[in-house]
């Protein structure tokens, strides 16, 4: 069984700062810009976003689909709707491979 540490916001940003000598707002600011750019590009422009060498975020479509609300024992529509999601780059996903 395979256990995943998560990295928080909080220690990327301290990783690029002592990566690059910049200090920790600076770098806090850009992060959260570009999170907000990412997430403005899918939401209002419904514009894919694609970083070579890294991966897309991209917009998927879910169809219209029958489901059930098991606990009132009905059945409901579910329109359809678009969900974010990453697919990395195959150079990405190769370097993970190794």
């Amino acid at each position: 069984m395979y256990f995943y540490r998560k990295m928080t916001k909080a220690e990327i940003v301290n990783e690029i700062s002592q990566k690059t000598g910049i200090d920790k707002t600076t770098v806090l600011t850009t992060v959260e810009a570009f999170m907000e750019s990412v997430k403005e590009s899918l939401i209002e422009k419904e514009d894919n976003v694609y970083l070579r060498g890294f991966g897309s975020f991209i917009l998927k479509k879910r169809a219209k689909k029958t489901a059930r609300n098991i606990s009132k024992n009905t059945t409901i529509i579910i329109d359809e709707h678009n969900i974010p999601a990453f697919k990395p780059a195959k150079i990405f996903v190769d370097a993970i491979k190794k």
